[in-house]
């Protein structure tokens, strides 16, 4: 799988000004579980896949369209 969910999280939470922190406290997933997904070090079930778009307020197709490479997404 390529890392575009991965890179996608980062971008949408930075674009609406989310911490990593209160992004996995609205997911319910850990800190450190956040992180190692976002850099591309864990592969996420699909259940949490659907609670980070849930928490982002996105539909869980857009964690995997590729990353704009614009600043900002």
């Amino acid at each position: 799988m390529e890392q575009y969910p991965m890179l996608r999280i980062r971008q949408l939470r930075e674009r609406k000004g989310v911490s990593l922190r209160e992004l996995a406290r609205r997911a319910g997933v850990g800190v450190a579980t956040l992180s190692r997904i976002e850099s591309g070090e864990a592969n996420p079930r699909m259940s949490t896949l659907l609670q980070l778009a849930d928490a982002l307020g996105v539909f869980v197709g857009n964690l995997f369209e590729k990353p704009s490479r614009r600043k900002g997404g």
